[in-house]
């Protein structure tokens, strides 16, 4: 792929661009070739090929913001396809006995990202949303996810962020090792302070962490036992459900992981 006089390529730019409209939903094009550090001429000619292709859409004021295409593509990611579709009926299921929203979230390097959000009429409102993500150490879901992670995978996140988690999270490592020997993971509240959660893992046939199924409620509004039982059972019925999809037809159960014990 052809390289810019600075040696970035096209795809490298491209992503700049996209990346920008990620932070900032719409831009002129001026904007957008600013916060790319691109030459408008080369910002110009990108955003009319990227608007031709259904990339980008430019708005009646001549903003440019995301197009439907991407969104389009992303219906047919795996994620998308397999494991948000596969955890629906359960969160539906899920949201209806507990009435609290309910989300789904997977690991995203330092942080986690939210695949699918359900809530309903009079629920705590909730900072976090689709395709948002939240520091890793400093969530339920983060926590449920690492603590049935391998080791590796805790190991490379402290090298990158070691110093900071240290700061803001100093028994980080006792934290993940009871929400192991638990089940399930529950913080006191510090993305935001008004709403609670609790999370437990959705998990492969070696009980490694595939994602995070999670109940946020009002900051004082969860109750433990009622919850809990709700979750880590929509957790084990979506595990089982994935894991039924990865089995080939004539493999029996054999290698299936432990429940997760509530």
């Amino acid at each position: 792929m052809a390289n810019s006089p600075s040696g970035d390529s096209v795809l490298d730019r491209v992503m700049r661009m996209l990346t920008a409209l990620e932070a900032e939903p719409e831009l002129s094009p001026n904007g957008l070739a600013r916060e790319t550090g691109l030459p408008k001429s080369t910002a110009y000619r990108l955003i009319d090929d990227l608007t031709r292709r259904g990339m980008l859409e430019r708005g009646p004021e001549g903003q440019i913001s995301l197009g439907q295409r991407l969104w389009e593509m992303a219906q047919r990611t795996p994620l998308a396809t397999t494991l948000r579709r596969t955890a629906l009926p359960h969160m539906e299921d899920l949201n209806g006995v507990v009435q609290h929203t309910t989300q789904l979230t997977v690991l995203d390097g330092p942080s986690v990202m939210v695949v699918e959000q359900l809530s309903r009429t009079g629920a705590a409102e909730n900072t976090a949303e689709v395709a948002g993500r939240m520091p890793v150490h400093l969530t339920s879901m983060g926590h449920a996810i690492l603590a049935f992670s391998a080791p590796t995978v805790v190991d490379e996140l402290l090298s990158r962020r070691g110093g900071r988690i240290a700061a803001e999270r100093p028994t980080f490592r006792a934290e993940l090792a009871e929400a192991r020997r638990r089940g399930y993971a529950q913080l006191s509240p510090v993305v935001d302070r008004r709403t609670t959660d609790i999370s437990a893992p959705v998990l492969d046939e070696q009980g490694r962490a595939l994602a995070a199924l999670t109940v946020v409620a009002p900051a004082g509004a969860m109750n433990p036992r009622h919850h809990l039982a709700a979750l880590t059972m929509a957790a084990r019925a979506l595990s089982a459900d994935l894991n039924r999809q990865k089995r080939p037809a004539d493999r029996g159960p054999q290698g299936a992981a432990e429940p997760v014990a509530a």
